[in-house]
């Protein structure tokens, strides 16, 4: 964040500031698109505008979401890191389909994505887990993501443990954790209107492009 991002986060307790109301150009790519918003949501001063719900479901088709935190995205999708034992990753091997939503109340926008996921490569999510400090590091070998705890005290220990382990030199990338990438096919923008008359642009992706159009509120 920028020092004016930071400032107007801490002046707003997190909550940003409302920016303009922006017209979408009508030659909008949805990337392109996302990326003006995502910076306009970092600009207002809105705490930790990556955080993303995902929803996933399960091979009997039962859904559940999370919150997570956007790490990175391109025109080739949306990247966020995880243990690949824990839940959402279960259920995205079971069932390669995804949404996510970002909500940006401050700026009465939110973003929805649908699509299919991939691992990312063992070295980005290598290159990704050793940008992380290093307790967040150990915390990764020391969570059994998802599963249930077997007494009070197992997090302790098992953190204690790894923590020993690993006192000297780099902490290993574990081959249970790293990123798995949205693959998007839908995105809708939708941006708050007057009277409820909201703006609601959508893209489907073809094998020729994306084709845009426009959902009544």
């Amino acid at each position: 964040m920028t020092l004016l991002e930071k400032l107007r986060c801490l002046f707003t307790f997190g909550q940003g500031v409302a920016l303009p109301l922006a017209e979408v150009p009508p030659n909008a790519t949805p990337h392109a698109l996302f990326k003006q918003w995502f910076e306009e949501a970092s600009q207002s001063g809105i705490l930790l505008p990556e955080a993303m719900s995902v929803s996933t479901c399960d091979s009997s088709g039962q859904p559940s979401s999370r919150m997570v935190l956007l790490k990175d995205f391109d025109e080739e999708g949306f990247i966020f890191y995880t243990n690949y034992g824990s839940r959402k990753s279960q259920e995205l091997v079971e069932n390669g389909k995804v949404a996510l939503l970002f909500h940006w109340n401050v700026l009465q926008r939110q973003v929805r994505i649908e699509g299919t996921v991939e691992k990312v490569s063992p070295q980005q999510s290598a290159d990704y887990f050793h940008s992380r400090d290093r307790g967040s590091q150990i915390g990764a070998w020391a969570s059994k993501q998802s599963q249930q705890l077997k007494s009070n005290d197992e997090l302790k220990e098992r953190m204690a443990h790894f923590q020993e382990k690993f006192q000297t030199g780099e902490v290993p990338h574990p081959d249970f954790w790293g990123g798995w990438r949205i693959k998007p096919h839908h995105i809708e923008f939708w941006q708050g209107r007057a009277s409820r008359l909201h703006d609601r642009i959508c893209f489907d992706k073809t094998e020729s492009g994306w084709n845009n159009y426009k959902l009544h509120p």
